[in-house]
């Protein structure tokens, strides 16, 4: 009787554990050396681009299915890459101020998946909450995963995030001084 109840238990106890695993998934933690993160901004008559660092990251998987994400960037590293010098300085600083991105108060921004849907083989239709300056706002984007990597391409409105300079979306008059709300993020992932 004590060995049926022993196995009993046993098996109640692996089938929870399973069960358990099963439901959260496998989290890929993200390799942040070897990701990169890359940005580019418009403006009229031209645009800059940079880089910025991922803090911390990972990737759930179900089955080889991707079914969560959840992604912290350093706003802190924000880098620019297609200048130099004096000029490369000053635009660092300025994205970093109060004007765009206000680092000093909000040195991080979170990336949230909400809702995943596969769109292919390995390829998956994406809804998160991106939270930057402290504000939250519902996001589509599509990633791809192949092996250990994985790619996604972000275009993100900054006036949703209060992220006014040179933004038509507030400013009258601007001409040729106006920065385009819209950004593109590209994210090339190991994990």
């Amino acid at each position: 009787m004590n060995t049926i109840k022993k196995t009993t238990a046993l098996i109640a106890i692996t089938l929870l554990m399973v069960s358990f695993k099963s439901s959260e998934g496998l989290k890929k933690e993200v390799n942040i050396e070897k990701s990169n993160v890359t940005w580019k901004g418009y403006k009229v008559g031209g645009s800059h681009t940079g880089t910025i660092t991922i803090k911390s990251g990972n990737l759930v998987f179900n089955d080889d299915n991707l079914t969560g994400g959840n992604f912290v960037i350093d706003m802190t590293t924000i880098s620019v890459t297609d200048l130099e010098g004096e000029y490369k300085n000053k635009l660092e600083g300025h994205l970093k101020s109060d004007d765009f991105f206000g680092v000093a108060k909000f040195p991080t921004a979170a990336l949230v998946f909400r809702n995943i849907k596969a769109n292919g083989k390995n390829a998956y239709d994406v809804t998160g909450n991106l939270t930057i300056k402290g504000k939250t706002e519902s996001i589509d984007f599509d990633l791809s995963v192949y092996g250990n990597k994985a790619t996604a391409s972000l275009k993100i409105d900054r006036s949703k995030f209060d992220v006014r300079y040179g933004s038509t979306s507030f400013f009258d008059g601007l001409k040729d001084k106006a920065i385009y709300d819209e950004f593109d993020i590209v994210v090339d992932l190991e994990f």
